[in-house]
């Protein structure tokens, strides 16, 4: 009998089959097959630009800093406040301060700065907080809303810096009476920020401010 495998007779004659030949045509089919299902170069091109371009756009940072305000940062009774700089007109040291009779007691009194006479408010009278008397470190902060100014003292002044506007806080429960009816919000390491615009519309400053002067 015979062992191997023959195609039917042809003529008579049994044909062998050339497994090498059909192999090769079937790689040669395969390759046209892979190569007809690649882009071609132009749509390589396109494909790679549109990866490139949604990399860069996981790379770019999230607004890392986010929405910030500027603020000056001073104390007040051993305690950190601080006040939008957009608000502020300037810092001086406090010098030649003039007291003015009939004026409540957070009225500290007037000051020349530069030709310009200003009164002063002593803010930790008008919150309540402990007064531990003027030093030479004492400073006035000069506070301007285009239609009114005037200087708020502070012990010292600690600085500028910016902060981010998700890091305020509403509130703290240890802040408590008029000091939270001027409260802006207050940061992670507690310091205290006023509204600016709240305190020169106030009018409990802006008309004794202006008996003051």
């Amino acid at each position: 009998m015979a062992t191997g495998k023959t195609t039917p007779s042809v003529a008579g004659k049994q044909a062998r089959i050339d497994w090498p030949e059909i192999r090769q045509r079937l790689d040669a089919a395969s390759a046209v097959i892979e190569h007809a299902a690649l882009p071609d170069a132009e749509e390589t091109r396109r494909i790679l630009k549109a990866r490139a371009q949604a990399l860069a756009r996981k790379s770019e940072p999230v607004e890392a800093a986010g929405e910030r305000i500027e603020v000056v940062e001073f104390v007040l009774a051993q305690e950190r406040y601080a006040i939008e700089s957009e608000h502020v007109r300037d810092v001086y040291p406090l010098e030649h301060l003039t007291p003015v009779p009939c004026t409540p007691a957070f009225v500290l009194g007037i000051v020349n700065l530069r030709g310009e006479i200003l009164s002063v408010i002593d803010i930790k009278k008008f919150f309540d907080l402990p007064d531990k008397g003027l030093t030479d470190l004492n400073k006035v902060i000069v506070l301007d809303s285009g239609s009114m100014r005037f200087g708020i003292l502070a012990d010292a002044i600690i600085g500028v810096r910016a902060i981010p506007v998700a890091d305020i806080q509403a509130s703290l429960p240890t802040l408590t009476g008029i000091r939270e009816e001027y409260l802006k919000g207050v940061t992670p390491d507690r310091t205290v920020i006023l509204d600016a615009e709240r305190l020169l519309a106030d009018e409990q400053i802006v008309v004794r401010e202006q008996v003051a002067g």
